[in-house]
């Protein structure tokens, strides 16, 4: 670990750490299944519901987990999870042939569920174990966090599946959430003064809840509002990231890859930037949205396999910086007593939003190239960005959060 992560506290070091082994272990064990898929069904049918199943939990677990989250103790909720997901975890191995398959959709669905519950525990975790000061710093780890996952795991994941085997990297998952519940478990959380004061707001309704929050709180309507219209276009680049390396670059799985570990990569060289940032969070999200979608822009117009890498690290970049600066601004204004529904609803609506943009992206591929569809997405990230700079530069002390 390096000197930042020391300073950001030897507690969340272990999240980190935790993290890390948890979120490389799901990623090896989902290139796995959607190879086995393809091998035993020999389409990319089975593959669509089992992306569509992934998400579907979240409708219902995401505010049970980011309600749990406000009432019980945090490490209760992660170790728990972890420990639950073995068993799914290790269901796999018994799959074989296509009578086996609703093993794959039933595991994958509560695979989710625990992914639902766990997230918005963890993520109104940080708050607990880091000072306010940090939070910056924290929150561009958590996005290196994302890209070491993605280089480690998904790059990495097919190769091991294809070399030792799809059972492998099963018993290495299990294993993985095993690791993660006992880093997890010797962490030490302040928790007993905020479960306390979150039993204050228990008769509270969520909704009621949500209103005052965005009624007190400008940088939050409009970072709220900015979630929902940039989950709506994330399934553009979803979708394109596989048809770009397959078809439009003719790189095959191996691009597939090569794209996601350009990701991974931009994502932990955002660390770079994002942590030196002291101020203007929302102004600086913004700024990066719209450099976003100018790289998408200029991605979907060229056709040097080479450029595109160099143009998906820019993406994910970026993308790191933005997040980084987001969510700092919701850790600083939202109630402490109510981080776990607010992340837990974030990541309800994200992904329900998501999900269906994939769906659209996926009937739109039939009537655009896929090129034209990367087009509108990037401009569409453009135009997001502007809209929201130009209101929020009437309001003066909104730009400074």
């Amino acid at each position: 670990m390096d000197q930042s992560m020391v300073k950001a506290g030897k507690q969340y070091r272990k999240l980190f750490l935790a993290g890390v082994v948890n979120g490389i272990g799901d990623r090896f064990s989902s290139v796995a299944i959607l190879a086995m898929l393809l091998q035993i069904t020999g389409s990319g049918f089975a593959v669509g519901i089992t992306l569509a199943i992934r998400l579907i939990p979240f409708v219902f677990f995401g505010p049970l987990g980011g309600w749990l989250a406000d009432r019980i103790p945090r490490k209760s909720i992660l170790v728990t999870t972890d420990l639950l997901r073995i068993i799914f975890a290790l269901s796999f191995l018994f799959v074989h042939s296509k009578e086996e398959l609703w093993i794959v959709y039933l595991s994958s669905f509560f695979l989710a569920a625990g992914e639902a519950i766990y997230s918005p525990a963890r993520k109104s975790a940080i708050p607990l174990l880091v000072n306010k000061e940090q939070l910056i710093k924290v929150n561009s780890l958590e996005q290196v966090l994302i890209g070491i996952v993605l280089i480690g795991g998904a790059f990495s994941g097919g190769i091991v599946s294809y070399i030792f085997g799809a059972h492998v990297t099963f018993w290495f998952n299990a294993a993985s959430f095993l690791g993660a519940a006992a880093i997890i478990s010797t962490i030490k959380f302040p928790e007993n003064k905020r479960v306390e004061d979150g039993n204050k707001f228990r008769k509270e309704a969520q909704l009621a809840v949500l209103k005052k929050i965005m009624l007190m709180s400008a940088p939050v309507l409009i970072l709220l509002i900015c979630e929902v219209l940039i989950a709506s276009m994330n399934g553009i680049d979803n979708v394109l990231i596989s048809v770009y390396a397959v078809n439009e670059f003719q790189l095959g799985d191996v691009g597939v890859g090569l794209f996601y570990g350009a990701l991974g990569i931009g994502l932990t060289l955002s660390y770079s930037i994002a942590n030196r940032l002291r101020k203007n969070f929302l102004v600086t999200g913004l700024v990066c949205l719209l450099l976003e979608g100018a790289s998408l822009l200029v991605l979907s117009r060229i056709h040097v396999a080479a450029f595109a890498f160099l143009l998906f690290c820019s993406v994910a970049f970026m993308s790191g910086i933005g997040n980084a600066c987001f969510d700092t601004i919701l850790m600083k204004e939202i109630p402490e007593e109510h981080h776990g529904m607010m992340f837990g609803l974030l990541a309800t609506i994200g992904n329900t939003i998501l999900g269906l943009s994939m769906f659209l992206s996926g009937i739109a591929l039939n009537y655009l190239a896929p090129r034209s569809l990367g087009l509108i997405g990037g401009i569409a990230y453009i135009l997001i960005s502007v809209i929201l700079l130009i209101v929020i530069s009437s309001n003066r002390e909104t730009c400074k959060r």
